[in-house]
């Protein structure tokens, strides 16, 4: 477990539900990683660089909702500026997806 935080530190963390619109390789990463583009409605969309590709195949992706966090400041890996966080569950080594259970509305919030 990491350090305590407050119920005021969690509510900074804004979580959002997308829906991925668009899936790259992304030869330049360090590590094998997807190219994401991401629909969160009215918030617009963004961009994001995940290393899923043990689980999944870019074609699994497409049109998949997903929970990221959207209020993380941009950050440069390689040459491409990643946006959001795609957050997931870690299974030994592999990240698995957080989703919800039936579609929602892209920019929905998680509680």
């Amino acid at each position: 477990m990491t350090d305590t935080i407050t119920f005021d530190d969690f509510t900074k963390v804004d979580l959002r539900v997308g829906t991925i619109i668009e899936v790259l390789d992304f030869p330049k990463a360090r590590n094998p990683s997807y190219q994401l583009t991401i629909d969160f409605g009215a918030l617009g969309i963004k961009k994001s660089s995940a290393q899923i590709t043990s689980l999944y195949k870019k074609e699994d992706l497409l049109h998949r909702q997903i929970v990221a966090v959207v209020n993380f400041p941009k950050k440069q890996i390689a040459n491409f500026m990643s946006e959001c966080l795609v957050v997931g569950a870690v299974n030994k080594k592999d990240v698995m997806l957080l989703k919800p259970e039936e579609p929602v509305k892209n920019g929905s919030s998680v509680n």
